[in-house]
């Protein structure tokens, strides 16, 4: 697991251990940064189920202004300001050790994109898109990995599902304020 593209480029991170934690594959993340390459300078990512803070990383080595990071698990929440310190962006970064629900109904903040891969089949999906889309900015994204056996709502709060891509087994797909999809 290391650092695509930017500042950070080529850091080897940090993975969480054992089997609860599922990594993004790197050709995956090479995809999600494909489609949302020209909005992450100088924005806000959130980086929900973060696991090893590989995405939400990746937002920071590629300009992004500030990235918050939220992880139930101790242990992943702990990875992620590891690797926060082997590249440097710690100042540039909150790490949340909670429940995602629990985060979105208490924090007041707002973000431009927000990066959603939640363990499969969790229904955890459709839980907290509806609590997210009231933490975005208009004309934000919000980017859901799943597998594409897991059907997603096509509508969450003020957002819409506009487009999903495949990549083997794993879809990602994209939500943006049905205002600018209009």
């Amino acid at each position: 697991m290391r650092v695509i593209t930017g500042t950070a480029r080529g850091r080897r991170l940090i993975p969480p251990e054992g089997s609860q934690v599922r990594p993004t594959p790197d050709r995956v993340k090479e995809a999600l940064y494909n489609i949302i390459q020209f909005e992450v300078e100088g924005r806000s990512f959130l980086d929900l189920f973060a696991g090893s803070g590989q995405i939400g990383i990746e937002a920071l080595s590629r300009g992004a202004a500030r990235a918050v990071f939220v992880d139930a698990s101790k242990e992943s929440a702990a990875v992620v300001q590891k690797n926060l310190q082997i590249t440097g962006f710690g100042s540039r970064a909150q790490v949340y050790q909670t429940d995602a629900l629990d985060f979105l109904r208490c924090y007041d903040g707002r973000f431009d994109l927000a990066f959603l891969d939640p363990p499969y089949h969790s229904g955890l999906l459709e839980a907290v898109l509806p609590a997210l889309s009231q933490r975005m900015n208009r004309g934000g994204a919000i980017l859901c990995e799943h597998p594409q056996d897991e059907e997603l709502p096509q509508e969450a709060g003020g957002f819409r599902a506009v487009r999903s891509y495949r990549y083997g087994k794993i879809l990602l797909t994209v939500f943006r304020h049905k205002e600018m999809t209009e």
